[in-house]
């Protein structure tokens, strides 16, 4: 299993007392898989998400990410196992403004230490993987929001890591761009990388081949679907 989840437990102080974010949570993802999270505002989705990356601790339970205990670590290690081993994708894509796309793909392979001109090279190879090559100099504010996106999960991708974590990946950009989207992570899926969404949208959570359901912090649902297929070129 590249992903564990056991007992998972996450409460807040709210007043005097402990509002319970996420509660006995417990699911593992095999490699290879692609696994929706989804469900209604509120239900604890974005909490999960961040517990997953490392980003924040749990109240109780436990994380292993390929082997390793996140809530072992402290958060200097949390951040070199996000760094090693996890790649994000955001809602609103997070792209330096005065890079241009080419450079900000370049950017996890300058922190792994790589020379420039091997990191460029490597970017501009990303690039092409999500047919974004001749668009290597532009910067973000030139690019529409889907070929954004797309920038945001060559980089994610650049560092090899070893599951690609998306939030909301399709919320900012429209239906058909959301398709393409999707489909495209399907193409990186089908290449063997381990995928985890977070989406509140049925039909995009449908395009993986798993779903597990939260409700008010509580795992509802957990199946196996026949996934949606995109048919695009991408």
């Amino acid at each position: 299993m590249i992903l564990e989840v056991n007992k998972l437990r996450k409460e807040v102080s709210s007043g005097d007392s402990e509002l319970v974010i996420l509660d006995d949570v417990s699911f593992d993802l095999e490699e290879g898989q692609s696994l929706a999270i989804t469900g209604p505002s509120g239900s604890g989705k974005s909490t999960l998400l961040g517990l997953l990356a490392g980003l924040d601790t749990a109240t109780s339970g436990e994380i292993y990410l390929d082997k390793i205990g996140l809530h072992n670590l402290d958060e200097e290690d949390r951040a070199v196992l996000r760094k090693d081993k996890v790649g994000f994708v955001f809602q609103s894509f997070n792209l330096i403004n005065y890079k241009n796309a080419l450079e900000n793909v370049a950017l996890p392979l300058y922190y792994q230490g790589l020379a420039r001109k091997e990191r460029q090279k490597q970017a501009l190879e990303y690039l092409e993987n999500v047919s974004l090559k001749p668009w290597a100099t532009h910067l973000p504010s030139e690019l529409s929001g889907g070929q954004k996106q797309r920038v945001a999960i060559a980089r994610a991708m650049a560092s090899r890591p070893k599951v690609l974590l998306a939030d909301e990946p399709t919320g900012a950009l429209d239906s058909t761009t959301s398709y393409e989207i999707m489909g495209l992570i399907q193409k990186i899926n089908n290449e063997g990388k381990t995928i985890l969404v977070v989406t509140h949208e049925d039909d995009i959570a449908k395009m993986c081949k798993r779903i597990v359901k939260l409700k008010d912090g509580v795992i509802v649902e957990d199946k196996k679907i026949k996934q949606i297929i995109v048919k695009q070129n991408v």
